[in-house]
């Protein structure tokens, strides 16, 4: 058994292709794909509890894992572009999706943690700081060069005596959030029937991938634009061909050093408190930006207030940390367009529909004392007009992001969502433990999850340094202590 690093060993390495398909595929990738075309892979990891028997390294891959890949192999056979590759051959324009029948199918890395130091049960644990670096541990590298690049790449972990993990990587220019987990949970929905040999291999409507691109029209040749912005970028940071859709990684190195991560929640009576100080001063804040002073809305969603809250703490932290000069941040999110385009697009269609867009805050909106009034009510702003406008300004939206770095503003991103669902997935050997978005680590980013009982919570996922991290958990706290 081949060493990966300090943490884990290698079982065997593979690679799974669909059950049986001798068709070659070809697609186009449409803009919405070029948004997220050389961004860093999207990463999460899956946490399983077995009982110890089953978690016995001699039961668990001569029994399990058989049923993992071959439940593998049958899903790929309904999403066959996954289990091919971004391609730019020299004679093409643009780059697209193509699938080999006798070449292409997902990398497969199969481990076993031996590591003594390594805790599964302190990983499972909310509120308790691990090592940033850890986590990269279980989840799998992605390929990707000027000309080619892998879509899917899965990693099976073994940790005795307690559970497994599956950490999966995924190329965002193929796949956004949704359409991934679309993915995991109808590998999940297959595994489950093998495990439990009720041998039902069709999957419910919801999780039959919807492939047809050509529904995404690009009336103002965003996809250009795009790809221009790419190379523009990309010309300032890894001097990479000027046709290339390489993972820009100089870009988006995850943050290791001295570094934490970190679970938090807030729950539906926390959300509630939150909503209730935001509406007790919600006339009280002038909206600046904003051309006209918002009605007051029923309730705020889960999303705008942990947001608002969330980034707020984040900033207050790092000020706090850098006393000596006055920071500055903005927050981005990104809008699920399936159902805003027109005509709607299918909501099990499998592909990139997100747009990103930056919230119209000022930059030192996050460190006032009101500050998540503020910042709640410019978010809500956004959100509304994402009604109309979600398409408005998209094709500058990356030039906007880089020029106000450029200018000392902290970035504070969102990931995930609470509607995606993943502690249903349930491969036939229980819910998950606990659900990771590893690739918070790659930017100042809120990872966002349903909490793990479904009763209306929000697990908050950080990764930040860990002075900065101490600040945050008591500014977190301290914020939730009010009536």
């Amino acid at each position: 058994m081949a060493s990966l690093n300090k943490h884990i060993k290698i079982h065997e390495q593979c690679k799974v292709s669909p059950s049986s398909s001798s068709t070659q595929l070809s697609l186009p990738l449409t803009f919405f794909d070029y948004i997220w075309l050389r961004f860093h892979p999207v990463e999460r990891i899956f946490f399983y509890t077995l009982p110890s028997s089953h978690s016995h390294p001699t039961f668990f891959f001569e029994n399990l894992v058989p049923k993992l890949k071959s439940s593998l192999s049958l899903t790929l056979q309904h999403f066959l572009p996954l289990a091919g590759n971004i391609v730019w051959p020299s004679d093409s324009p643009k780059p697209f999706l193509q699938f080999n029948p006798n070449d292409d199918g997902v990398s497969l890395l199969l481990a076993q943690c031996d590591d003594d130091d390594v805790s599964f049960d302190k990983i499972l644990e909310h509120n308790s700081p691990q090592e940033a670096s850890l986590s990269r541990s279980f989840v799998p590298h992605l390929e990707s060069s000027d000309s080619f690049a892998s879509i899917i790449s899965i990693q099976i972990t073994l940790f005795p005596k307690n559970g497994f993990s599956i950490g999966i990587s995924t190329h965002h220019a193929v796949l956004d959030g949704k359409s991934s987990t679309m993915f995991i949970k109808a590998w999940s929905s297959i595994c489950k029937s093998l495990e439990e040999e009720t041998q039902s291999l069709n999957l419910e409507p919801l999780l039959e991938p919807f492939l047809e691109r050509e529904l995404i029209e690009d009336p103002n040749d965003f996809e250009n634009s795009f790809i221009n912005t790419w190379n523009r970028i990309s010309s300032h940071f890894d001097k990479s061909s000027v046709k290339s859709i390489k993972i820009m990684s100089s870009m988006f190195q995850p943050i290791i050093k001295d570094a934490v991560r970190e679970t938090f929640e807030l729950t539906r009576e926390d959300l509630e408190k939150i909503n209730k100080r935001v509406f007790s001063k919600w006339n009280n804040i002038e909206d600046g930006a904003q051309e006209k002073e918002q009605e007051q809305p029923k309730k705020l969603s889960t999303f705008v207030l942990t947001c608002a809250y969330v980034s707020v703490c984040i900033a207050k932290a790092i000020q706090q940390s850098e006393s000596d000069k006055k920071q500055k941040f903005s927050i981005g999110f990104p809008v699920d367009c399936r159902s805003r385009l027109v005509p709607p697009i299918p909501k099990n269609y499998c592909g990139n529909c997100v747009s990103n867009h930056i919230v119209d805050t000022e930059p030192y909106d996050f460190t006032k004392e009101d500050g998540v009034v503020i910042v709640a009510k410019k978010i809500y702003g956004k959100t509304q007009e994402m009604d109309k406008g979600f398409l408005d300004g998209i094709e500058t939206m990356m030039y906007k992001y880089m020029a106000m770095i450029g200018e000392g503003v902290k970035g504070i991103g969102v990931a995930g969502s609470t509607r995606f669902g993943v502690y249903e997935i349930d491969f036939g050997f229980g819910r998950p433990a606990k659900v990771e978005i590893t690739s918070i680590d790659r930017g100042l980013t809120i990872g966002l999850t349903e909490s793990k009982d479904l009763k209306g919570g929000v697990e908050i996922g950080l990764v930040l340094e860990k002075h900065v991290m101490d600040l945050f958990q008591a500014i977190f706290r301290e914020g939730l202590c009010f009536d």
